[in-house]
């Protein structure tokens, strides 16, 4: 794990596991993508546990998505030319004090607190409709 902690609204580069990767057997993310930090919690063994949601190019449809604004892009250091949406219905839970992933180079921007609240509302949205597939990586 990186020397700094993670923390909410950071965009790194992860290989984040599909649920329907994850349903298939496969147990690691078929490439690196960028995923933004949406929620922090604890376990009941007190570790902090994040829970990352992947941002994509090619959005599916019926999926609980938002689109990342040219401001957001920027700061969060993506391409600000792409359209990328992030899929808030999509989590992959990892406790970075296990992690081999939370590297300080994998680490490549910060969202703002504004956008990243907008990003847990479409997650609580996909909650309350039992829509958020979560998969465990830690």
């Amino acid at each position: 794990m990186t020397d700094s902690a993670p923390s909410l609204g950071d965009v790194w580069r992860y290989p984040f596991l599909w649920s329907r990767e994850a349903a298939s057997g496969e147990t690691e993310g078929r490439k690196d993508r960028p995923v933004v930090l949406a929620l922090l919690v604890r376990n009941r063994n007190d570790e902090l546990v994040l829970l990352m949601v992947p941002i994509t190019s090619v959005p599916q449809s019926n999926r609980y998505a938002i689109e990342v604004p040219e401001i957001e892009k920027r700061r969060a250091g993506l391409d600000a030319h792409m359209r990328l949406w992030i899929v808030a219905d999509e989590a992959n839970e990892d406790i970075p004090a296990r992690s081999f992933y939370f590297e300080s180079g994998n680490r490549i921007g910060k969202f703002s607190g504004p956008f990243t609240k907008q990003v847990q509302a479409v997650m609580i949205e996909a909650l309350k409709a039992k829509r958020l597939h979560r998969t465990g990586r830690g």
